[in-house]
């Protein structure tokens, strides 16, 4: 299993960083590219053609501003493209988020909320368990293991207030 996580500057690395861990922790192979779809249209197309090629099932794409790589991106190919806003500008990441859910009818991308690149990894992984058992324990246990989480903090505010 493999996802190609693309971004048009370095500089969303820290956005995109907790996907590629999460992916990895599910045992999900990463690529990792930037390349922009103004300034390098060329290298866009050559990565995302060859993707499927190279085994990638499921394209995380990111952009900010006019954000138009996540949409250039799955107009290249077939395989799902999973597109996060970036806040990038002044307008907080708003002007990335309608560039990419307003997709023209027949080149769909997901958007994921601004900077929601962990959804992003875990929706990719929702894809790929489709056909892999495996991978769909792994969510269902993370998603135990959020859950449990939750019950701890409960539990530790129920008694601050039991102190009072």
């Amino acid at each position: 299993m493999k996802v190609a996580i693309i971004m048009g500057s370095d500089s969303d690395w820290p956005v995109l960083e907790p996907a590629a861990k999460q992916l990895t922790e599910f045992g999900i192979e990463t690529e990792v590219l930037v390349a922009s779809a103004h300034r390098t249209p060329d290298k866009v197309h050559q990565f995302v053609a060859g993707a499927g090629e190279r085994g990638v099932q499921v394209i995380i794409a990111a952009a900010g501003a006019a954000a138009h790589l996540p949409g250039v991106v799955a107009s290249f190919t077939t395989l799902p493209v999973i597109g996060i806003p970036i806040n990038a500008t002044p307008l907080g990441g708003m002007d990335a988020l309608l560039s990419i859910v307003q997709m023209p009818a027949g080149i769909p991308v997901a958007t994921m909320a601004i900077n929601g690149a962990k959804n992003a990894a875990l929706f990719a992984a929702q894809i790929l368990a489709v056909s892999d058992a495996e991978l769909a324990a792994k969510l269902a246990d993370h998603r135990q293991a959020m859950a449990a989480e939750v019950e701890k903090k409960d539990a530790r505010l129920a008694e601050k207030l039991a102190a009072r």
